[in-house]
Order: C-alpha cells, then structure tokens, then sequence
C-alpha cells in the first residue's frame, strides 16, 4: 500500500505565551521541541494508522529566536518511508501578528517508528513520490542514513584511532592532558 505525503500533512498554528519563555523573554527552546515532537508523531500516525514512537532527532537548529506574541506554525510531512519506520520533515516558522512578517526559525527530521496493539514495530505504507521535491527528500533521508551509520562506526571504541584527531583537538578549546 503506498500514500501521498499530501494525506498525511499535518500543521498546527499556537500563540507565544509568556509561559513559554525563558529567562530572556526568548521563547524556551524546549517549548519548540515539544511541539514538533507532538507534531512529528501526529503525521507519522496519520501516515501509518499507528501509535508511533520518536526514534531519533537529526539536528535542530534554531535560526531565529522566536518573540512573546508571536504565532508559531509547525508542518510536518512524511519525507521517507521505511519497512517500520518513516522520516517526518518539519518546519517551524514564526509570525509577527502586528507586521505580519515571518521568520524561519528552524527545520529537523524526525524518525518515527509505528508500533502495533502489542508494541512492537508494525509495517508503514510507502510513499508516493510525483514531485522533483519528493524525490529529493526522500533521497535526502537516504544519504542521512548511510552518513549516521558511517559516523557512529566511526568513533566506536573499538574503531576509534585517537592520533587521528590530536593535532585536530590541539587547535580547539580544549587541554590535552594524557
């Protein structure tokens, strides 16, 4: 069974509250990352019709702060789609109600995991891809894939070659004191 990203999209709009700040009047950056956990796991739900679990966070950067007042919108949709597991492209944009202007504030990709009644995992639909812009995300998330598996083989204890990285280290904020 295959889907189009289109069904399963998912976007929620919420007013900045001074709750949601942090001590610089700078909304919290875990507020942010709690919302697009929420939202990761309504499109991946939506997509494979079961409680779904995150899996992984690959890198959230926060590009603009994002003001009190301020409208937040949040869009999520299924960029890939694996035997169980589906990578959930989100994007986070900030308006200002009185200007009208917006920011983008940051961009991540969730892996999401479906699990069936009895918690393990449960088979997701494929995706159709009909766009160039598909296309490209999916492929996108494949070459994650293989760049976080060539990462974390790279510095397994086992692998890692320390006099690789010495010289690198020795001109980093850091003391060598082995």
């Amino acid at each position: 069974m295959f889907k189009h990203p289109k069904e399963s999209q998912v976007s929620i709009t919420e007013l900045m509250l001074p709750s949601h700040s942090n001590f610089s009047g700078k909304i919290h950056g875990g507020h942010i990352l709690n919302l697009m956990d929420q939202i990761a796991f309504a499109c991946a739900s939506k997509h494979s019709q079961h409680y779904c679990v995150t899996a992984s966070v690959n890198r959230v950067d926060f590009l603009n702060p994002i003001e009190v007042g301020e409208l937040v919108t949040l869009k999520a949709s299924v960029n890939y789609t694996g035997r169980t597991s589906m990578v959930i492209g989100l994007r986070v944009e900030s308006e200002n109600i009185q200007t009208g202007k917006t920011k983008h504030c940051n961009s991540s990709y969730f892996t999401m995991v479906a699990k069936d009644e009895n918690g393990k995992n449960a088979t997701v639909p494929g995706i159709i891809l009909d766009t160039k812009q598909a296309v490209r995300r999916f492929s996108r998330s494949i070459v994650r894939q293989e760049q976080a598996r060539k990462r974390s083989s790279r510095f397994k204890t086992s692998e890692f070659k320390i006099e690789e990285y010495l010289e690198i280290i020795k001109t980093q904020n850091a003391k060598l004191e082995l």
